[in-house]
């Protein structure tokens, strides 16, 4: 059995396998990670750390790129919508 981790995106529960990435976990939950500065939706473009669309917050730390980092247990994950 694979291990699992737990961890909050917009204060919803959500658990994925260890080893995925923030991005993943957050596709569980939403499909819009911040807004451009005009207010349009932005999701996740290139899913290797090149576009910066997958910045969110990440235990209060401001433009993490989600599709860059692993999930750890208990972390609390916050989009800017």
């Amino acid at each position: 059995m694979s291990a699992t981790v737990r961890l909050s995106v917009n204060g919803q529960p959500v658990e994925v396998p260890a080893g995925a990435s923030v991005a993943a976990a957050m596709a569980h939950v939403t499909l819009h990670f911040r807004r451009s500065v005009s207010g349009t939706a932005r999701a996740p473009l290139c899913g290797m750390g090149v576009c910066f669309e997958c910045r969110v917050n990440i235990d209060g730390v401001p433009h993490v790129r989600a599709c860059m980092t692993p999930v750890i247990e208990g972390m609390q994950v916050r989009t800017d919508d």
